[in-house]
Parts: structure tokens; sequence; C-alpha cells
């Protein structure tokens, strides 16, 4: 019998809207509290019908942004207890909402679940609070044996990441992205989802002159002279997906 694997739910994938919020509460507290955070509907809802047959395990909200996720803990903290969270995502994005998450709340449980198996990407958000790593090709059975696993107090690491994290560890296997620091990496995700100088300048509350100070230490750190040329680097290195150059051009 075939395994449903978690990219099956990835058939369409329509637009976000960025402030989308879901809540879904039952007051079971008995259950797992879970909530997911992804910018497409269709898999926040694929995730959220698969893991409705799972006994002791309940959906509690879906939100589509990074943001949104933090306003949903700010609210609700005490009712989630795991997170599947996203990387590449509109705002802030997953890293940072990892990161933010992890130092509020430490007892939510946080598991990445994404395209990126390697590159700096799982090792920089294991060490940002996440307790959890997956890619959408696991299957549902393994998303559910990691939630349960990270809710009680464990960490759950998918094989195939996991072999990709032993590997980073070699000596010589450092990445250019790895010296990059926790707020250059966000504006190098902003810019390659096409966000201008000013709307960065207003999600992370600093000023668009400090954002063009980012961006040209972004240039000479990376050793690029543009932002297409950037983006191309961090696609390489597995950071965001392959088709985000489109929305710098």
């Amino acid at each position: 019998m075939k395994h449903l694997q978690l990219s099956d739910t990835l058939l369409i994938c329509t637009p976000p809207t960025f402030n989308d919020l879901s809540v879904h509460m039952s007051g079971n507290a008995s259950n797992i509290g879970v909530m997911v955070v992804d910018d497409h509907d269709l898999v926040r809802h694929g995730f959220t019908s698969l893991l409705s047959d799972q006994e002791g395990i309940e959906v509690i909200a879906d939100v589509n942004s990074g943001e949104a996720a933090i306003e949903q803990c700010r609210n609700h903290h005490e009712d989630i207890d795991v997170i599947l969270m996203d990387v590449n995502m509109p705002g802030i994005g997953g890293i940072e909402a990892t990161r933010r998450i992890s130092k509020q709340w430490p007892d939510i449980g946080i598991i990445i679940i994404t395209v990126h198996a390697d590159g700096p990407i799982p090792k920089r958000l294991l060490k940002g609070g996440a307790k959890g790593y997956l890619t959408k090709g696991n299957d549902v059975n393994e998303m559910v044996e990691a939630i349960r696993d990270v809710h009680g107090g464990g960490r759950y690491i998918a094989k195939d990441i996991a072999q990709q994290l032993a590997l980073s560890m070699l000596p010589g296997q450092d990445s250019i992205i790895d010296s990059l620091s926790k707020r250059e990496l966000l504006i190098l995700m902003m810019i390659a989802q096409g966000h201008k100088n000013n709307e960065i300048a207003i999600t992370l509350s600093i000023s668009p002159k400090t954002v063009s100070t980012y961006r040209a230490r972004l240039h000479e750190k990376l050793g690029v002279k543009s932002d297409i040329e950037m983006v191309h680097l961090a696609m390489k290195h597995g950071i965001i997906d392959n088709d985000i150059l489109n929305n710098i051009k």
C-alpha cells in the first residue's frame, strides 16, 4: 500500500491572502494542539485534512505567514503544542518566525516542513530553535510520528536531512551562506521575494538606508554584483525555491 506523501497535497497552489488566518478551537485539552503555517492554501488545508484522522491530534489553527503565526502564539500560546512551519513565505518567513517563537514560547515545539533537504537551512533552523525537520517528500505517518515525538519533549529529524546535516559537519563543508548573520539571511530572503527597500524597512522596523547598507554588505559578502546574481547563489545553496527568481525580474 502506497504511503501518501506530504507533497501529494501540493496539487495547485492559489495565491495567498497575506493576513489569512483560520482558527479551529474545540477545547479538547487532551489532544496535541497543532498549528499549520504555510502560505499555500491547499497545503494548509491538506495537512489539516490529513491530521483530522489522527487520534489525539487536533489542528487548532492554520495561518499563511510567520507574522500571523507569531500573532496566533501571542493570543493562544497555551493551546498550541506543536507548529508545522514552512520556510519560504511572504514577510519574515519561517526562519525568523521560528527564532522569535522559540525564544518567546520555548514550550511550543516547531517542526519544519519544507522542500529543502540540504544546504545551510536545516542547520540554521535547528540552531534557531526548531525541534523537528521534515521535507514535503516524507510520508504522513512520519509527520505524525514527528508531532508525537516533539510534543513528548524529543526531536525528530528525517533520515535524509540527518544525513545532509552529518555531511555538513565535515571539515571544509561550510557554505558561504553560513557567514551571514540572522538579519542578513532574512533580508536576503526578503529581497528574493521581490520586496523593495521600503517594504523591508517597514516589516523589520528599520530605516530604508539601513536596508541599503545590508544589501550592499550582502553583495560584498557573497561576491556578487546584482540582486539577480545573489538570488541565483541563494538557489544554488538551497535556501530559496527555484521559481522565486521571477519576483525580482
